[in-house]
């Protein structure tokens, strides 16, 4: 195991990514502006990351550290993809508003 992971112990990195994942989730249920729904999402995506990485030490296997690598790759492709849609949007409606994008529906 790791020196820095014997000083800090892994249920501190447990006790952040839950704190992290939580405070991702509340953005997500009660914020209505779209932007900050992304960084929620990217916040509950680091949360996981970092558990990733955190339990990759621990075990000595470098597989979590790997998937940390391709997840945040595929995280930039969705935040690039989410702000092309979310400038779309504004262009149209004027506003990121998700209670304005019920109008949106087939």
């Amino acid at each position: 195991m790791s020196n820095i992971l014997n000083q800090i112990g892994i249920e501190n990195y447990i006790f952040l990514s839950v704190l992290l994942f939580c405070i991702g989730i509340f953005g997500v249920l009660y914020r209505r502006n779209a932007i900050i729904v992304f960084m929620s999402i990217e916040i509950m995506l680091n949360a996981v990351n970092l558990l990733f990485v955190a339990f990759a030490t621990y075990w000595q296997d470098p597989k979590g550290e790997v998937f940390v690598f391709f997840s945040m790759a595929v995280a930039a492709a969705e935040v690039a993809v989410g702000l092309a849609i979310l400038v779309s949007i504004f262009r149209n409606i004027g506003s990121v508003d998700i209670s304005n994008l019920k109008n949106l529906k087939g």
